[in-house]
């Protein structure tokens, strides 16, 4: 069942846009019936922009942190690492760019929250602000998932190598090295 439920969010990238959407949507409908946790309705303009602005700053961060491990993905080269690059060279490559364009449009969303928040918020701003975290969020656990499965390849290939090239151990290697520098 785990497995069905991670393949399928494996392959439908979109799924994080409706699942934000979803979120948001529950988190609005409560404040309209019960009147109660807009929580970013209780702080002023100020500290909502600041926030804004911090948030793009962390996001951006994690953009940065998605191009390193692209950059590690790519640069790792075990036998089965390169296996699953060729058979699934697409899948992998649409994810990864994904995850990199998202951070763009979290940070874009980000910055037109940032623009147009107001004293008394009249554009909702606020509830763009909340999805974008959602949705970063969400592409934040796909990057850690992805790079895990990733590293969890390549670690295979690892431990396999080393099982093959392990030297044998010398108790008496420290003594003759001692020797031979005298």
């Amino acid at each position: 069942m785990r497995t069905s439920i991670e393949d399928r969010w494996a392959a439908y990238l979109w799924i994080d846009y409706l699942l934000a959407a979803l979120a948001v949507g529950v988190h609005i409908f409560v404040i309209r019936t019960t009147g109660s946790s807009d929580w970013l309705s209780w702080i002023d303009s100020g500290q909502r922009t600041d926030l804004y602005a911090t948030a793009a700053g962390v996001v951006s961060a994690i953009g940065g942190l998605s191009a390193i491990a692209v950059s590690l993905y790519t640069a790792a080269n075990g036998e089965r690492l390169r296996a699953v690059r060729a058979q699934h060279h697409e899948e992998l490559r649409r994810s990864w760019r994904s995850l990199i364009q998202s951070t763009a449009l979290c940070c874009l969303l980000l910055l037109i929250s940032l623009a147009l928040d107001r004293e008394t918020d009249p554009l909702s701003c606020r509830f763009l602000f909340e999805y974008t975290m959602v949705f970063a969020s969400l592409r934040f656990m796909r990057l850690v998932w992805l790079f895990d499965r990733m590293m969890q390849v390549s670690d295979a290939d690892l431990v396999r190598e080393e099982q093959t090239t392990t030297p044998v151990r010398d108790p008496a290697w420290l003594r003759r090295r001692e020797r031979a520098r005298r």
